[in-house]
């Protein structure tokens, strides 16, 4: 019985391949791992989070990560995105010291870089080190003083910390580069806030002489140069392109 019930078990077909010749185009294991990636086929874990227990791990956590930073920096000195994230990691460990080694390395690389001014400026003030944030904004000014950003967001540090004649002192050393019209309105609203009406208008006295003074002498190149030029030529010069 058991014998005739095996005998009666269908062998399954096996599937017969009509054309054995290759494929037109062959495809390589290497170009279905790209395409699987690519479509996002293959769903990988995120990776296990890192639970620190003592003190001992947390040391080799710290030496782990600042030997990566310095790597990043080795391979792209001038990357300052790379000087600016080691910054910030030092700093979310409450270590500010570092932190401010890695943006004064950072501005021996790069010292005209604005963003970096204003990370380690801000990251004084978050910590509440006002001194130091005097210092690098003091610094800043002095070493770009035509960036206009220092100058506002120095003021209105002093400004709110209560320090108005620190903010003043600041808007005039900044009235002493000659800058535009804008920073010249904050000054007066500036006076005008704490009621100040006289000084705001002495400043925009000065203002006006300064731009009459500005006018007159952008005047006077322009007829000394019109003197030495023809028609023609002046307009070739000054004409847009």
């Amino acid at each position: 019985m058991a014998s005739t019930a095996a005998g009666k078990q269908r062998i399954p077909k096996v599937a017969k391949v009509k054309n054995k010749a290759p494929a037109e185009v062959q495809i390589t294991a290497e170009q279905l791992l790209r395409e699987a990636k690519e479509r996002e086929l293959e769903l990988l874990p995120p990776p296990p989070q890192q639970k620190i227990t003592d003190e001992e791990e947390l040391n080799d956590y710290k030496l782990r990560k600042r030997k990566t930073f310095e790597d990043n920096i080795r391979k792209n000195r001038t990357v300052i995105s790379n000087w600016i994230k080691y910054a910030q990691w030092e700093e979310s460990l409450k270590e500010i010291q570092r932190a401010r080694s890695i943006y004064e390395r950072a501005l021996d690389v790069d010292y005209r870089n604005v963003t970096l001014w204003l990370k380690y400026a801000e990251m004084e003030m978050k910590n509440r080190q006002v001194n130091h944030a005097r210092n690098i904004w003091d610094r800043a000014i002095t070493t770009l003083p035509r960036v206009n950003q220092f100058w506002y967001k120095y003021t209105y540090m002093e400004e709110m910390l209560g320090n108005v004649a620190g903010a003043r002192q600041v808007f005039e050393r900044w009235m002493e580069w000659q800058p535009e019209e804008q920073a010249w309105h904050s000054y007066i609203n500036f006076e005008l806030r704490y009621k100040e009406v006289e000084r705001a208008r002495t400043i925009y006295e000065r203002y006006i002489l300064f731009r009459t003074v500005r006018l007159a002498l952008r005047s006077t190149f322009y007829t000394s140069l019109l003197s030495t030029l023809n028609a023609h030529e002046f307009l070739c010069v000054f004409s847009p392109l």
